[in-house]
């Protein structure tokens, strides 16, 4: 409607031109031509909008196609809808970048047991449909919220399929072979495309590199277990899971790396007197599942065994920010808030 207003003020305005110039054939005042003029700029600019407003139109897709991952983590072609209005997020790290961008009036559902401080006014918003948890959907409020688009994480890979029945799903997941950071990079891009937004996910992460390296010279040469506290326990985890930024990319010599599971292998407090490391990184995952009763990682951690240790003499045991580091590893802010940590742990900045 707008394009035609604009449309036919344009050519009312040139008709009226016309008129003008069919007059009596007297001279042309210097007011007439300022008239003149005056209408004249008018309609060129209300044509030029409408030929900016249709050229506009044409150039934004109705979808787009990208490489996403299928229920068995391999990477498939999907097509989805181009800026999707109706969107449903069971993935934290995709919660993440959209709240980066200012898309948040297009979230339809998410998980609200999830709980990150900086998303927190998802979780609070009640025009946003809870979905359940990033384990266990809500089959029916999914369907009821309408999405456009499915946005999940590794969590829900198993029911892909039963998904995929509702609205298409984009799957992203962490490659920890490629890094946490690259994947970071390419999940982003990937996403930015769905909803235009490519030029502020390369801005936002433009200087992450150069902090990345950073910590990798300053942990050249370092040792470190990395563990995450859980029911008590002090879980070791390796470099080919949660947490492998610190060994993967950061670099630091990871001394209980014989270990596949996201969630660890326990081990005794026995083990971290013997290895020894320089550092100590700790994930406290009760704290960020919200686990009822449970001791915060700090407490677990302050005992006889664990002060006999060099990374505790030397002030190098490390918290991690739990919801981070568990739920939304993937994400944008969540890769600022992870490096951070390690700035704040390893070159004491704060």
């Amino acid at each position: 409607m707008k394009k035609m207003t604009l449309l036919t003020l344009a050519m009312a305005a040139a008709l009226s031109m016309t008129a003008c110039g069919q007059g009596t054939g007297q001279s042309k005042t210097t007011d007439g031509q300022s008239g003149e003029a005056t209408v004249s700029a008018e309609a060129e600019s209300a044509l030029a909008e409408s030929r900016n407003e249709n050229a506009q139109a044409s150039e934004t897709p109705e979808s787009v196609t990208v490489t996403t991952l299928n229920g068995n983590g391999e990477k498939v072609e999907l097509e989805v809808p181009y800026n999707p209005e109706r969107v449903a997020i069971l993935d934290m790290a995709v919660l993440d970048m959209m709240d980066n961008w200012g898309l948040g009036s297009q979230i339809v559902g998410m998980p609200k047991s999830s709980k990150i401080d900086y998303l927190m006014e998802y979780n609070n918003n009640d025009a946003i449909v809870n979905l359940g948890t990033l384990k266990e959907v809500d089959m029916e409020a999914l369907m009821a919220s309408e999405p456009d688009v499915i946005f999940i994480g590794g969590r829900l890979s198993a029911q892909y399929d039963e998904l995929s029945k509702i609205a298409p799903v984009v799957y992203t997941a962490v490659d920890y072979e490629e890094g946490v950071i690259q994947s970071v990079k390419n999940n982003a891009s990937m996403i930015a495309s769905i909803f235009g937004e490519e030029e502020k996910a390369a801005e936002e992460l433009a200087g992450i590199d150069a902090r990345v390296e950073t910590l990798r010279q300053a942990a050249e040469g370092k040792t470190a277990v990395i563990g995450m506290v859980t029911s008590s326990n002090f879980n070791t985890l390796g470099d080919g899971s949660r947490c492998s930024l610190i060994g993967n990319e950061v670099g630091f010599t990871n001394l209980a790396n014989d270990v596949d599971s996201t969630h660890g292998n326990e081990s005794s407090f026995e083990l971290l007197v013997s290895l020894n490391p320089d550092y100590i990184f700790v994930l406290d995952r009760d704290s960020a599942i919200n686990t009822e009763g449970a001791k915060l990682a700090g407490e677990v951690m302050d005992n006889e065994l664990v002060k006999k240790t060099d990374a505790y003499k030397n002030g190098r045991i490390v918290y991690l920010t739990p919801t981070v580091w568990y739920l939304a590893e993937g994400g944008i802010t969540a890769a600022d808030v992870m490096l951070s940590d390690l700035e704040a742990g390893i070159l004491g900045q704060e």
